[in-house]
């Protein structure tokens, strides 16, 4: 392979595209007979429809049909299980009168035009049955929570309340985190077009096309071969865009009734209530000390909330038993039912709030102690993954600390706070560990050398905006030894071999060694060492071209390895005390992915992911109105989140070594690790800055003053 490629700063291949408008998202996908859906949502959080009534709406220029739960299209339950199909939403759209959050689907008005559906669904008139909501978690009632991918919310390790009773120092402390809103910069949409009654097109926004395309099939009665799912661009998902949504799956629906064309496009404001959203948490952290540092037992305990529609946890508690090493340990994870939209996976899901509560407790504790929090970092670090008793592989955690810490010149740091100011505003300095789980799946991918000297490369696998399509081009260019230009990349289409989700930062770690296995024997069906030698052979024998797939699993490395990233964040801040203006004025964080496949689009993705828990710690959050349980936030001017006068140059570092047990390539993900770290890095500064502890996000300026 050709290592001069591989790592170096290359150009995105779909940055022109993109720059340029060519790039086609889901709703610009221009189908002939095209008509327009527009959603009745309820404006109540609770209750059941008493009446519905549509005839205006019907009556509306332009109108062709109103569906409602009266004249619902055929649709089938699917499994649901992750495996066979997954929706994110259990109850199937227009399945009942019952209202369940307020902003939930009641109706679909069908038009010639947007602007015709949206006119006549504003006419749709629905009379309630109301119910009061749980909008407040003070009322909500919290259990146990379920299993997640099969591991249990509950873990203990050891006898914790005996380590804290015996500890020389004890940290107790209560942590919260607010409701954040999914806002991607293409809205979701979708269109849905039945080339007849049992064949299927679907253009959508979606991370995962293989598992659309089997989910879809199960809505619908359909073998998985009668459906396509086209996904060549999404713009921006982080976990909201894996499965389908309820304004999905009604599109399709209604497309196969009315046998034409269907799009439905989301508003920002419905969004915030039918597009999923990470859960508000209030976390318990507690740590058992002895004077020197060591940890002695560590407790973690976490609540969240779910909608009556599916149940969804935000596993805070997950990432404890990776972080320290501690004798005795004790997790819990408990959930509440509450009258609001379902919650889903939002950038790293669980880990980012979990190290915010965890990675402020290790601050107070080394306050406390007077011991330094790179120090107590280091004297804790776990050499294994704690719950599955197994080692890390290829851990750098410590080089990043030591590494961080000295480009940040974390040494010259004052030990007292309030001690450094600058220009009459006081200064402070933070820092905070971060992680994630290596993650990785199954897939193809099939290449084709043609005789016009070009390579072609071809998977469902596709691009959240990542760097995908610049890492398959850069790999495939090195294992056949070409020049990137002579490259070209066509992902997201169910035609193309299963190319697994992008989610989970696992689809570089999955798709890379496949296209390597592709590149291997696409060369042994030429017959040739290099694309080159195919290239002539394919000259001389005046065929079209060469074709191979490869692909590429995880084998037993798992039940001998724990694969994790990990890094650390170090900041500055600097505030004006009297009227609470907080700035983030210096950010470092050194990174350990194992081996990086492209150095600009990677730091590209620490930083992406530094802006937006810069955002979670200093302006994110949604409240829902206490009277009708919609989300007060509306749009994208109401939503706060950072510009670019909020953020600082981030300095991005990488180190450490190819994580070569993970697999061939050495490869882990990136695109989550980065957010994780960032709001407790944000809350230790403002501590060292001002020697307030804040505990709940976000901290806003009336917090501050």
């Amino acid at each position: 392979m050709n290592n001069t490629i591989i790592g170096t700063g290359i150009n995105r291949k779909d940055g022109q595209a993109k720059v340029t408008g060519t790039a086609t998202y889901a709703a610009e996908h221009q189908i002939p007979n095209l008509i327009h859906g527009y959603l009745v949502t309820a404006s109540i959080a609770n209750g059941k429809i008493k009446s519905i009534n549509t005839q205006a709406a019907e009556k509306a220029p332009g109108v062709i049909t109103v569906f409602t739960h009266k004249n619902a299209p055929k649709i089938f339950k699917p499994t649901n299980n992750f495996v066979n199909s997954k929706i994110y939403e259990a109850r199937l759209p227009l399945a009942d009168d019952t209202i369940h959050y307020a902003g939930q689907i009641i109706g679909l008005v069908v038009a010639d035009t947007f602007e015709q559906a949206r006119d006549a669904a504003h006419l749709v008139q629905v009379e309630y049955t109301t119910q009061k909501p749980i909008l407040d978690p003070k009322q909500a009632t919290f259990k146990n929570a379920p299993s997640m991918f099969g591991e249990e919310m509950k873990f203990e390790k050891g006898d914790f309340a005996d380590s804290m009773a015996g500890a020389a120092v004890k940290i107790t402390a209560t942590y919260k985190t607010a409701t954040e809103l999914h806002a991607p910069m293409e809205p979701h949409a979708i269109i849905a077009h039945w080339q007849n009654p049992d064949s299927l097109t679907v253009y959508e926004a979606t991370q995962w096309v293989a598992g659309s395309q089997n989910t879809y099939s199960e809505l619908f009665g359909l073998t998985p071969e009668r459906v396509r799912i086209v996904t060549p661009f999404l713009g921006g998902g982080f976990g909201s865009k894996a499965f389908p949504w309820p304004h999905g799956i009604l599109c399709a629906a209604a497309a196969r009734k009315l046998q034409r064309p269907l799009k439905v496009v989301l508003s920002r404001r419905q969004m915030t209530a039918n597009s999923g959203h990470r859960s508000a948490t209030e976390q318990t952290v507690r740590l058992a000390a002895n004077t020197d540092g060591s940890l002695q037992g560590i407790e973690h305990t976490a609540k969240s909330y779910t909608s009556p529609v599916d149940v969804f946890t935000e596993p805070c508690t997950n990432i404890t038993a990776v972080m320290y090493a501690a004798p005795n340990l004790r997790l819990q994870q408990e959930l509440a039912v509450m009258n609001i939209g379902t919650p889903t996976f939002m950038r790293a899901p669980g880990e980012n709030p979990g190290l915010y509560a965890l990675e402020s407790a290790m601050d107070e504790l080394a306050w406390e102690l007077g011991i330094d929090p790179i120090e107590l970092r280091l004297k804790n670090e776990t050499k294994e993954n704690t719950r599955r008793g197994l080692p890390f592989s290829a851990k750098h955690f410590a080089e990043c600390l030591r590494v961080g810490a000295e480009q940040f010149g974390w040494q010259e740091r004052p030990k007292k706070p309030r001690s450094l100011t600058r220009d009459g505003k006081l200064i402070g300095w933070g820092m905070a560990s971060c992680t994630f789980p290596g993650l990785r799946g199954a897939a193809s991918v099939k290449i084709r050398l043609l005789a016009d000297g070009t390579a072609h490369v071809l998977t469902s696998g596709n691009d959240m905006g990542t760097g995908a399509y610049t890492i398959v081009a850069s790999t495939a260019a090195a294992g056949l030894g070409l020049p990137v230009e002579k490259v070209r990349v066509e992902l997201g289409d169910s035609l193309f071999p299963n190319g697994s989700m992008a989610g989970g930062s696992q689809m570089t770690a999955t798709l890379i060694p496949a296209v390597m296995v592709a590149c291997e024997e696409v060369l042994k069906t030429a017959q040739a060492k290099t694309a080159e030698e195919a290239f002539a052979s394919l000259r001389q024998s005046q065929r079209a071209a060469f074709e191979a797939t490869g692909s590429s699993a995880p084998s037993q490395e798992g039940s001998k390895w724990a694969f994790q990233s990990w890094g650390a964040h170090f900041c500055e801040i600097s505030l004006d005390e009297e009227i609470g203006r907080l700035q983030v004025t210096r950010w470092v964080s050194v990174m350990n992915i194992g081996k990086v496949m492209n150095a600009k689009t990677a730091a590209s993705q620490i930083r992406g992911a530094v802006i937006m828990g810069i955002g979670q710690a200093l302006m994110e959050e949604c409240h829902f109105d206490p009277n009708i349980g919609y989300p007060v936030v509306y749009d994208l001017a109401t939503y706060h989140y950072p510009t670019h006068a909020d953020i600082p140059r981030i300095q991005v570092s990488f180190v450490g070594e190819p994580d070569l047990n993970f697999n061939p390539a050495g490869v882990r993900g990136v695109g989550e690790i980065g957010i994780t770290g960032v709001a407790p890095a944000i809350a230790n500064a403002i501590y060292h800055a001002t020697g307030k502890r804040i505990r709940e996000l976000p901290i806003t300026p009336d917090k501050l003053i």
